[in-house]
């Protein structure tokens, strides 16, 4: 009788608990190169240890084994196929001897190779008798393999930056980094179609698809093209970005509490872009892909963010006597901006691994790289020593953390003059989520030599040197011998529904006594640095004592700001002293100060056991003197909830009353889970909590 193949066992669950995929799916096969895997076929006849058996697998339209997305696998008893010197990730299989063998069923220990394209595979398989169709599997690159170059050794590490489906993305300012959590969720079985169709639709893919599918064997390439994909700009991606206060047609950014309901929506819409992101949206959406495919990945805030747009690294800024900001360049500093890390080699820099670990990747649409709008992988090696001339976009990052600001003032008549230069205020409390942990970890070292420092300003003359840019007087400060010092300070917390108190130091350090004109101007801001509108300004005269102190006090009440804070970020108060009698001597000092929202408190009633209904109970208290109207409230979280829950019928909370609402559940999966929730008013937008869930079995 001739030798057929009944039926195969992919051994999925057994499988995927080995490659760390079985939270994604037991249902279908998920494996990580490098690494082998096990696969049991049932036969009609006895197997001999010499008998043929030629194993194939193939990935994209146009598989080939000299583009590595095809592959053919003998009997290692046979080594009846020869490979040339052309053919890439060459795919291995042995059999595992058993007395099993006699009655025709046959386990075979199958290794994709390390530099294996990561996508979705055939697989199929050829006796002397014909050909099997045996089905799929997924190959996704693998973290715990040393040869792999995503490898990262510490495993605390591999749980953090690959496993988790929860974390944290910091906003707000550099003085008050504020955690959001967000929802990965890169684990849920619906991801594998999605991620893999992000590549399919990429514009690398559809101008040459057999080049683009071999290419993704290499971590620099995938994760480039998903750096571009994650933004519509020019192609198929997945967010449109929106700066404006009109999300009339789609959500507001701060309204998202995850990547999935993005990445859905994309998917079922046929790829059309989801309405509307902004940088730590674009960066979260991209985390969720990049630990997907196997990629180390985390979310990295920087604080008082600098957008250079011509490469000179220097950002101008201007002021009104009033302390307002004329638009009069397209450069900018932002609050803050947030990006991605993913870990992996760069021998294409240096073979001896120097520029090999954490690279920038930056969704978020701001310049084009080589024609498109992404932006990385750069080497955080390179961005510390200011190595601007490597690939990829290390300028345009070294400027966001390093850039020197020149601040000028504007007359009424349109003409400016340069009030000074700041070397230290770009590149502040750059921050990510601890492992392990939801603490703040401070990795600016890992950026920039501390501000000050020779060493930061000699890498800061290095970086201009190496850019060629002859209008960059790179080292020079521009600071005289100040005879004014001032500065702004808070003097309490800032919380939103209350009055905001500041104090401005004032330190004459002339040998005269003076008389200055003080001008305070306090704006709503957007986070990207751009002012939203006007909420007040003041102008007095203060004479000030030579060599004395003086502290005048600032107060900002909530009914002046509170109409126009709803929609904002934040606050930017500026101070602008001028002298009279001396045209020229001009002093300015700002702080930015985000408003804490009032808390969201969200906790388990009773225990959370998996597959059994649970309890949520959500609390909001109403700190305000005015009933806040149009309440609803949002809750996900991966492994909790298969979709989000909304309760848009929430009504209205008076004055100082306190909201509870019970949300119940069914957890999907065991462990430690996050919960998020969003509270969303007419006095309020976006009051975002979370709650920590051991879900046991």
């Amino acid at each position: 009788m001739a030798q057929t193949i009944k039926s195969v066992d992919f051994h999925c669950q057994a499988n995927n608990t080995a490659h760390h995929t079985i939270e994604i799916t037991a249902k279908q096969l998920i494996v990580r190169r490098g690494q082998s895997f096990l696969l049991t076929l049932n036969m009609t006849q006895p197997f001999d240890n010499y008998d043929e058996l030629i194993l194939t697998v193939e990935t994209g339209s146009y598989p080939s084994e000299k583009c590595g997305t095809r592959s053919q696998m003998s009997n290692p008893s046979l080594m009846s196929i020869q490979y040339t010197s052309d053919v890439k990730a060459i795919w291995r299989y042995s059999i595992n001897k058993s007395p099993n063998m006699a009655r025709g069923i046959v386990t075979l220990s199958v290794t994709p190779p390390v530099d294996a394209p990561l996508g979705k595979y055939s697989l199929s398989a050829e006796t002397k008798t014909g050909k099997t169709t045996l089905g799929t599997l997924v190959v996704l690159f693998n973290p715990w393999c040393s040869e792999d170059w995503v490898y990262l050794g510490d495993e605390r590490e591999r749980q953090e930056y690959v496993i988790n489906e929860q974390g944290v993305i910091y906003v707000g300012t550099s003085d008050f980094p504020t955690p959001r959590n967000w929802v990965f969720g890169q684990f849920e079985e619906d991801m594998v179609d999605i991620c893999l169709k992000m590549l399919d639709v990429n514009p690398k893919h559809i101008k040459d698809p057999a080049d683009d599918v071999s290419a993704r064997c290499n971590p620099i390439y995938v994760s480039r093209v998903v750096s571009a994909m994650i933004n519509c700009n020019d192609d198929q991606g997945v967010l449109y970005g929106r700066w404006t206060d009109n999300y009339s047609d789609g959500e507001r950014p701060t309204s998202w509490l995850g990547s999935l309901r993005i990445l859905r929506k994309w998917y079922k819409t046929n790829c059309r872009p989801v309405k509307y992101g902004q940088c730590w949206v674009f960066a979260g959406v991209m985390c969720t892909v990049m630990r997907f495919f196997g990629i180390p990945c985390r979310v990295v805030t920087n604080f008082q963010s600098a957008h250079d747009t011509n490469d000179n690294l220097t950002v101008d800024t201007f002021y009104g006597k009033q302390g307002a900001q004329p638009k009069q360049s397209p450069d900018s500093i932002w609050n803050f901006h947030v990006w991605v890390e993913g870990w992996m080699k760069r021998p294409d820099l240096k073979k001896d691994g120097y520029y090999d670990g954490w690279q920038v990747l930056d969704p978020t649409p701001q310049e084009k790289s080589e024609g498109q709008y992404c932006c990385g992988p750069a080497p955080v090696k390179a961005i510390l020593e200011g190595h601007t001339t490597l690939k990829y976009d290390v300028p345009f990052v070294f400027a966001e953390v390093n850039a020197d600001i020149v601040k000028w003032m504007v007359s009424a008549n349109g003409s400016k003059r340069k009030m000074n230069s700041d070397t230290t205020t770009v590149g502040q409390s750059i921050s990510t989520k601890a492992v392990g942990c939801n603490r703040r970890n401070d990795v600016t070292d890992n950026y920039k030599y501390k501000e000050g420092s020779a060493k930061e300003r000699q890498v800061f003359v290095d970086a201009v040197t190496r850019l060629n840019s002859g209008g960059v007087q790179a080292g020079d400060t521009g600071k005289l011998q100040q005879k004014m010092v001032m500065k702004l300070e808070k003097e309490t917390m800032v919380q939103s529904g209350q009055d905001i108190k500041l104090k401005l130091k004032l330190c004459n350090k002339d040998h005269i006594d003076r008389t200055m004109s003080i001008s305070v101007s306090a704006q709503a801001m957007r986070y990207n640095g751009i002012p939203a509108c006007h909420i007040l300004s003041t102008v007095q005269e203060k004479a000030l004592r030579s060599g004395k102190e003086v502290i005048i006090p600032i107060l900002i009440p909530f009914r002046a700001y509170s109409d126009y804070m709803v929609n904002c970020d934040s606050m930017k108060v500026s101070v602008m002293a001028m002298d009279p009698q001396r045209d020229d001597d001009i002093y300015q000092s700002e702080i930015d100060m985000s408003l804490q929202q009032p808390p969201l408190s969200m906790k388990v009633l009773g225990e959370a056991r998996v597959y059994q209904e649970m309890t949520m109970e959500v609390e909001f208290t109403n700190p305000l003197n005015v009933t806040l109207r149009n309440c609803s409230l949002t809750v996900t979280g991966s492994g909790m909830y298969k979709f989000e829950i909304k309760k848009s019928d929430l009504g209205e909370l008076a004055p100082h009353a306190t909201l509870k609402v019970a949300i119940k559940t069914i957890p999907l999966k065991l462990g430690p889970r996050i919960v998020v929730g969003d509270f969303n008013c007419s006095g309020f937008r976006d009051v975002v909590g979370s709650c920590y869930v051991n879900v046991k079995p």
